[in-house]
């Protein structure tokens, strides 16, 4: 897939949703972006601007250039933290890399605690000051390269836990997406049960069988498969929404809908886990 072809040329490309979010906490995200891909050696690349998404020059060049079997990408809205770059999405880890839309609520009170249970090896790696590194870093810390769907449960298990010690009546809201270049794994959960938006997309033959007219169905192979806050055009039928605690595991073409429950900390220490 060329960049553009997701940044630019759909209905409701990322870029025009920058500006005009439908279903999107805020309607207007300017707050920087960031675009990860896999190319020909190990580490995925990173491209990182505080500049709004739809102001960047240097993104338009690089999105008519660059081409890559497996994309994040990212527009931000700050739920606090400052506009840098080291705050932007995606956050990288060797070959994982991890976005975040939602927060943690009532960040401040509880986000000594939370740093202090990162692995004291991973903790020279933060590099911002957002809730969403500080997830990615507990993630990682719970064993998110062997098991992801296992370590993003105790990392939310453990953020509810600290939060309502400190009175915070609904303590996460988040998708959440993360990927090691070969799967993707997405998980949409709220502690309010009213997540935000999450959507994949359906199998791509049977929607040029569908729409034959339809130039942008083309572009695509087969296998491609996108997972999207909210929905790049408006075809009839090819958009399916993630539900309510679900993580989505994508791979080879093909998904997999799983419940998503978080694990509190002193389940996962009753069941032998680190």
């Amino acid at each position: 897939m060329r960049l553009d072809e997701l940044l630019y040329r759909p209905a409701n490309s990322l870029v025009l949703q920058s500006k005009h979010a439908r279903l999107g906490a805020e309607t207007t995200n300017g707050d920087g972006f960031g675009v990860g891909w896999y190319g020909n050696v190990p580490t995925p690349g990173l491209f990182l601007s505080t500049e709004p998404a739809w102001n960047d020059r240097n993104l338009r060049e690089i999105a008519a250039q660059l081409e890559s079997g497996h994309v994040f990408a990212h527009i931000r809205a700050s739920t606090g933290s400052a506009v840098q770059k080291t705050n932007c999405h995606p956050f990288r880890h060797g070959r994982w890399l991890w976005m975040h839309n939602g927060l943690i609520a009532g960040f401040p009170a509880v986000r000594r605690e939370l740093t202090l249970a990162v692995d004291p090896l991973l903790f020279p790696e933060i590099q911002g000051s957002t809730d969403s590194e500080i997830l990615f870093y507990l993630a990682v810390t719970f064993g998110l390269e062997a098991d992801p769907v296992a370590a993003v449960a105790r990392t939310v298990g453990l953020v509810e836990e600290v939060g309502r010690r400190h009175s915070v009546v609904n303590p996460i809201q988040m998708t959440v997406a993360t990927t090691d270049g070969e799967t993707t794994w997405a998980f949409r959960y709220s502690s309010e049960a009213r997540s935000r938006s999450l959507f994949h997309s359906v199998d791509l033959s049977t929607l040029r069988h569908q729409y034959p007219d339809n130039p942008a169905l083309h572009v695509l192979s087969d296998d491609a498969r996108l997972v999207v806050s909210e929905p790049l055009g408006d075809l009839r039928g090819a958009w399916r929404e993630v539900p309510e605690s679900t993580c989505i595991v994508v791979h080879g073409g093909r998904e997999e809908l799983r419940p998503f429950t978080p694990v509190a900390p002193a389940t996962a220490a009753a069941d032998g886990v680190r």
